[in-house]
């Protein structure tokens, strides 16, 4: 049984209701940037080994709730477990990042993949959502998460990551077809894979379409938008108390607020490229905001960063009419390993401070 719990800003302002002040978490919260994390890392030899382990990747996602005044934690994992679950075999190069051992090169390499399931090939992921809500204790909410369709087909047919997405870009234009069968099942692996984390636990749930802004608007229409829409519509957030919002998050999204927030999920995702008042004029309110400081601010002075969160949550305000309702403050992206600890807890607090005014 899980405690009551205590602190639900982050849920009040996904549900666009009254809170006491703005609440904020910060995408990349558990990361390198922390000397403890760096530590539990050596101590487990890879990343990898500490996704997998269920009591690891809980310590890791505690690590910045004991610093930092957050309003939520974030399962630590990787967005990549859906396709090394399908058997494209995940593996990590230092300098390099994430790369596949099986990359999808073919119509027939499609046609292999299958919806893994979730209580076994991905139990340890359930697990550690389990061992966290049981460790948060009722402290702040947790989120679950997953990549988007479209960006999980970039790393899946790129072998990794990309400086020019050649290979998917291609697919999409030689075999639409075949790119729209890989995304159709990938996306059901998404909606069953954010529907366990509901079930384990997680109270909201963020969808990251990190790479959805290198396509043009009109692939964008076609290869990730409507996706993202399935997601919203046929994901099951519960009912009542126990519903968990879901969030849609897009690095280079601006141009596709309107769609997105029609889109039938509860809250969109801004990144630093888009003033927040203009983000909440044009989407009028449907749906609540998540950002959208550019992460970039956190290499300033403590005065700088209290200046630039000023700046963001009364943009926000005056483009609503003067109310903070329905905004969730974040980065506009994820934070960088080099970033100081002590610039974090001024953000943290400043947030909190100038939003009570």
């Amino acid at each position: 049984m899980t405690s009551p719990l205590r602190n639900d800003r982050f849920l009040r302002a996904l549900r666009r209701e009254p809170v006491d002040c703005t609440p904020v978490w910060l995408m990349r919260q558990a990361g390198r940037y922390l000397p403890e994390y760096r530590a539990t890392r050596a101590r487990a030899g890879s990343f990898l080994a500490m996704a997998k382990n269920p009591d690891i990747a809980c310590e890791v996602t505690l690590q910045p709730l004991e610093r930092f005044d957050l309003d939520a934690a974030i399962l630590f994992s990787d967005i990549l477990t859906i396709p090394d679950a399908m058997g494209l075999e995940l593996y990590f190069v230092d300098g390099e990042g994430p790369k596949f051992r099986h990359p999808v090169r073919s119509v027939a390499d499609i046609a292999k993949l299958a919806v893994p399931d979730m209580e076994t090939e991905l139990r340890y992921v359930m697990d550690a959502v389990r061992v966290i809500r049981r460790q948060l204790d009722g402290k702040v909410p947790l989120i679950g998460f997953s990549g988007s369709p479209w960006t999980l087909a970039c790393y899946m047919v790129e072998g990794g990551g990309s400086k020019d997405y050649a290979r998917i870009k291609a697919l999409a234009l030689n075999e639409p077809q075949a790119l729209h069968q890989l995304l159709g099942v990938v996306t059901d692996a998404v909606i069953a894979y954010l529907s366990a984390q509901r079930l384990a636990g997680a109270q909201a749930l963020q969808v990251f379409d990190t790479w959805g802004g290198v396509l043009s608007p009109a692939m964008y229409r076609e290869f990730s938008l409507p996706y993202l829409t399935r997601i919203a519509h046929e994901l099951d957030r519960g009912q009542g108390a126990d519903r968990a919002p879901l969030i849609l998050f897009g690095k280079g999204n601006g141009q596709h607020l309107e769609a997105l927030a029609a889109s039938g999920t509860d809250a969109v995702g801004v990144d630093w490229t888009t003033e927040l008042g203009d983000a909440v004029r044009r989407t009028g309110g449907r749906v609540a905001l998540q950002g959208n400081l550019d992460p970039a601010t956190l290499y300033g002075s403590p005065e700088a960063i209290r200046r630039e969160v000023g700046v963001v949550l009364d943009s926000y305000r005056d483009g609503n009419g003067g109310s903070r309702e329905g905004h969730v403050f974040n980065l506009g992206h994820g934070m960088s390993p080099d970033m100081n600890p002590e610039h974090v807890a001024v953000l943290v607090d400043a947030v909190h401070s100038h939003s009570r005014r």
